[in-house]
């Protein structure tokens, strides 16, 4: 047996640099939920990679599929805008802006 065929390629020395062909794409707007948590000790939440812990001041947040992740403070600020709130907004218009 061939050792590349038990191992997967490790891809932690990619970079926009060095791999070719690499493109340049942009995440399509979707609708997701959520809320910053500022409690003492951070938080724990379950996700599809198993448990991850946020720090105190992330976001928790809710996918298009209900899935839920911890998002740091300081991405979170730089990758979203707030929309409002979920009770502001209409349920039904977030669930259709979601799908």
């Amino acid at each position: 047996m061939n050792l590349l065929d038990v191992m997967p390629f490790n891809a932690d020395q990619i970079t926009v640099d060095n791999w070719h062909p690499m493109m340049r794409v942009r995440k399509r707007p979707t609708m997701v939920h959520a809320t910053q948590l500022n409690f003492p000790e951070g938080f724990i939440v379950t996700t599809l990679e198993g448990q991850l812990r946020g720090k105190p001041g992330d976001y928790l947040m809710i996918g298009i599929n209900g899935e839920k992740y911890p998002c740091d403070r300081e991405i979170f600020e730089k990758t979203y805008d707030i929309l409002g709130d979920y009770e502001s907004s209409g349920r039904d218009a977030v669930s259709e802006e979601a799908s």
